[in-house]
């Protein structure tokens, strides 16, 4: 039986993940195949999913650091008689709102990796003195340099809120980028990873010979674990958690591989604590998103089953950042599938797993309730209400909740549509629940706005506005068209649920149920 190791949480440095026996997932088989096949590369991953590690993995590789390979998949193909010198940035620490912090930063890492290499430089720009470090460690060494740059994006990430310092920091690092190409003849092998994918136009101008792995089939699963992953590698760790449970709550990232993956840091800290929770949604609030979200007027309805393209998914700048491109980047939407239309494709995107998709409508009642408690104590009540088949509690409830709504909220932002807005935050209070909900669930009859399946039964909503539908028209329509067919094979009991919204008082007007 395969002993138990160290789980590695936290740990970014792969010399110390194998020298404590921690638990590895090999990707030196990528790694390899990277080498073989080019030369400068480009990858955008979430937050957590283990870029740090790679870039370090290269780095111990690449410097030639034998004995911590062995029993990996590039140990016996490897040269390890070569040994290239490594210029590692990052830029995961520091304030890059401030003005010129990044300039100063960056020339204290060149700074710190010439005086490490007993390289010296009179060079008074960063872009100056990144070239001439790469020329001297290349004559220096007779070999050329490998050039491994982790959170590439950050300094334009952390400062978004400031856009005058965001575009500051972007056109700098433009001209920092721009030096690895011109610099080709002294360098051996790049990469570049981050969070977002800025466009080449905007950032990468002077780096355009980026091969970008983000969309590679073939490398879909370079960071994160897949499910054999899991069964091959934390055998151990998995007795005592039902294995169709973690599939659930986690699995579900995609980049157009075969193979879904996990996030690294979910599965660490579900094997540590051993039960389950939104470990990686927790290690970063999506203010900027929601902030983002409200201000365009995006609904919770709106975010699973939305449509981008290439182009799309790529459109991410300072002045630009389109809605799909920023959720897909983020982690909070993920490719589900493929679809070829005229020879072009797009990608039809939903949320990756059952973290993602509670804690993410959660937040967005918080934000909608204006008072994170208050937003709490609602879904436990909800739960509550559910459990019994209370209606009338429900009616009730729904009714305290929306009119807790600040009034800036109805007339601000209101999405595309009175009904929209109102079947939004319906959806959002049912997902923070983390139930089994089917938004528009097709029937041979059309398609019902909500389905909800909790408690041994079906619920199927239909949403309506008072003021553009006549009395009792949601309840005639789930009569009417038979939505409730699909379901009757099933043996649970099946409840028709009718929300008539009033703009006038921007609240439930009635909240009429029947059974199936």
């Amino acid at each position: 039986m395969q002993a138990k190791r160290k789980l590695p949480i936290g740990i970014q440095t792969f010399r110390e993940l194998r020298e404590d026996h921690c638990y590895y997932v090999d990707k030196t088989a990528y790694i390899r195949r990277l080498v073989q096949e080019g030369k400068h590369y480009f990858l955008s991953r979430p937050r957590r999913f283990g870029k740090s590690l790679l870039i370090d993995t290269l780095k111990e590789l690449f410097e030639g650091n034998e004995p911590l390979f062995k029993g990996l998949d590039i140990y016996e193909g490897w040269d390890w008689s070569v040994r290239h010198p490594v210029v590692r940035l990052s830029f995961g620490g520091g304030n890059f709102k401030e003005p010129g912090y990044l300039q100063a930063n960056l020339m204290a890492q060149l700074d710190a990796i010439g005086r490490r290499a007993q390289v010296t430089s009179e060079y008074a720009t960063a872009p100056g003195r990144f070239a001439h470090l790469l020329e001297a460690l290349h004559e220096q060494t007779g070999q050329r340099v490998a050039v491994l740059i982790d959170e590439y994006d950050k300094p334009i990430l952390d400062a978004l809120d400031a856009p005058k310092v965001a575009r500051a920091n972007r056109d700098f690092l433009r001209g920092v980028y721009a030096v690895i190409k011109d610099s080709d003849a002294h360098v051996k092998f790049t990469l570049l990873t981050g969070v977002s994918k800025f466009s080449k136009v905007s950032l990468f101008s002077g780096l355009n010979n980026l091969r970008d792995l983000t969309l590679s089939p073939r490398y879909s699963a370079l960071c994160g674990y897949t499910d054999a992953d899991l069964d091959a590698v934390f055998a151990p760790e998995l007795p005592g958690l039902d294995r169709q449970e973690i599939r659930h709550w986690y699995n579900g990232y995609n980049w157009l591989g075969e193979e879904k993956v996990y996030n690294p840091f979910d599965i660490l800290l579900l094997f540590a604590e051993r039960r389950f929770g939104a470990y990686w949604f927790e290690t970063g609030t999506p203010t900027f998103l929601l902030d983002t979200l409200v201000a365009r007027r995006v609904g919770s309805l709106a975010l699973d089953g939305m449509l981008g393209s290439d182009a799309l998914l790529s459109a991410f700048d300072v002045d630009h950042i389109a809605t799909e491109a920023l959720l897909f980047q983020t982690g909070y939407l993920t490719i589900q599938n493929e679809e070829d239309r005229g020879g072009r494709m797009y990608y039809r995107l939903g949320y990756p797993n059952r973290e993602v998709r509670q804690s993410l409508n959660e937040s967005l009642l918080n934000r909608l309730a204006d008072n994170p408690s208050h937003g709490t104590e609602f879904g436990a009540r909800l739960y509550d209400l559910l459990l019994t088949n209370d209606f009338a509690g429900l009616e009730t409830l729904f009714k305290a909740f929306f009119a807790g709504i600040p009034y800036q909220w109805h007339t601000k932002n209101n999405i595309a549509d009175y009904e929209g807005y109102y079947a939004s935050v319906f959806y959002s209070c049912f997902a923070a629940l983390g139930l089994d909900i089917t938004v528009e669930d097709s029937s041979s009859h059309g398609r019902v706005d909500m389905a909800v399946v909790f408690n041994a039964s079906v619920y199927l909503f239909e949403f309506k506005v008072v003021e553009s539908a006549p009395e009792g028209a949601g309840l005639a329509q789930l009569q009417a068209r038979g939505y409730a067919d699909k379901y009757r094979g099933s043996g649970r009991p099946v409840h028709l649920i009718a929300v008539e919204f009033s703009k006038e008082t921007r609240n439930v007007a009635a909240l009429e149920v029947e059974p199936a």
